[in-house]
């Protein structure tokens, strides 16, 4: 359901979906640390993997959103470097003396041997292209994710050039229709082995979430809207993750929530897509949002450096008290963890992140200015020159 289309409009910034992007992290955080301290309710934490998918979607949206005209695609590509690299090499530093030993322990099942060739993999962001887990999580195991992106950056100019001769009920038809293939795909993996075993490297996989928030923020671009609320979509959220997680053992729900189990990531990648656009179109509107408020959109800001180390963090302190037994118990581990990945992103973030992306932007654009100087000069020169 939708309002009305209207005129374009200038894009404002849209500081919920930084704030909502923390939480994304933070449900990351409690997927991974259920390899130390696993809890009653781990079905449910499981679910925080899922903000993985979340950041895939909201690149789309987020790149989108943002594009500005005259941006050239050299310049794209370099912003998108300075924004994700410095701080994924710094990550990635830390990282190696974590999950890397010349002679690993072999019930620590986390630590590899170290490999300079693998590792190298993992300075270049290719490591994702790999099906094989030594290779596809090497280095900083969650930066993974980081070879997705780069597959989706140096798309994106390109399909945003096929977006551009789309309106916005062209750009939603093709969302609809990907959500729709990807519950095709799914339901035809499970009726046919042979195609779940097909090799097909993750980014390509990855694809339609990417393209989707491309083209829910081309078509709110256009001036589209969701006419739906947020709590309404974040109710409809908990009754999915409820139905996943609870097995009540009545007759009529027990087929239900072996369907949607069985499509459970399709479920989510609807729950993703329906979030960010009511979030979107809240702050699109005007409308008011907690998660504007300035100590949320820090912690969004910071949410891909803790990303990036909050599994380096876990591991450490795995790698000396073992994984704890399942229980309650483990809860004492969540703060203290939370507290020292949270101090250390922000310390990537701050000292890392922030600065040498701003020192690389800043001499992409210098140089650019020099180019244009001298362009200019030349051209003067030329039509100062006598003729013969």
């Amino acid at each position: 359901m939708s309002a009305p289309a209207r005129p374009p409009l200038a894009e404002p910034r849209l500081e919920s979906l930084t704030g909502l992007r923390w939480w994304a992290a933070f449900g990351v955080f409690f997927y991974h640390m259920a390899n130390l301290a696993p809890l009653p309710i781990v079905e449910l934490l499981d679910l925080g993997n899922y903000g993985v998918m979340f950041f895939f979607v909201l690149s789309g949206f987020v790149l989108t959103w943002s594009a500005r005209p005259g941006t050239t695609v050299g310049t794209f590509y370099w912003r998108r470097f300075a924004r994700i690299y410095p701080a994924h090499f710094v990550a990635l530093l830390l990282a190696i003396p974590v999950f890397y030993s010349v002679d690993p322990d072999p019930e620590q099942w986390w630590v590899k041997p170290l490999d300079v060739g693998v590792l190298l993999l993992s300075v270049l962001l290719i490591q994702g292209w790999w099906s094989n887990p030594v290779i596809l999580f090497s280095g900083n195991p969650a930066a993974w994710t980081l070879t997705v992106e780069a597959f989706f950056y140096t798309l994106h100019p390109w399909l945003q050039r096929v977006l551009a001769v789309l309106r916005s009920r062209g750009a939603l038809i093709i969302a609809i229709v990907l959500i729709a293939l990807s519950f095709g795909w799914r339901m035809l993996e499970l009726a046919s082995p042979a195609v779940a075993s097909l090799p097909i490297p993750v980014p390509v996989t990855r694809l339609a979430e990417f393209a989707i928030g491309m083209c829910l923020a081309h078509a709110m671009r256009a001036g589209w809207r969701l006419a739906l609320r947020p709590w309404i979509v974040l109710t409809g959220g908990a009754a999915l993750a409820i139905v996943l997680t609870y097995d009540s053992g009545t007759a009529w729900l027990g087929p239900v929530r072996e369907f949607v189990r069985a499509t459970q990531t399709e479920w989510v990648l609807v729950f993703c897509t329906l979030l960010i656009a009511t979030v979107a179109t809240r702050d699109a509107l005007g409308g008011r949002s907690w998660l504007r408020q300035g100590w949320m959109v820090k912690l969004g800001e910071a949410s891909y450096a803790f990303y990036l180390v909050h599994a380096t963090v876990i591991y450490f302190v795995l790698s000396f008290v073992g994984k704890q037994s399942l229980g309650w118990g483990g809860l004492v581990w969540y703060p203290p963890l939370f507290l020292a990945a949270l101090a250390l992103a922000f310390a990537l973030h701050l000292g890392v992140e922030k600065p040498l992306e701003r020192r690389m932007r800043r001499w992409w654009d210098a140089r650019l200015e020099r180019k244009r100087a001298e362009a200019a000069a030349a051209a003067a020169a030329t039509e100062a020159a006598p003729s013969a």
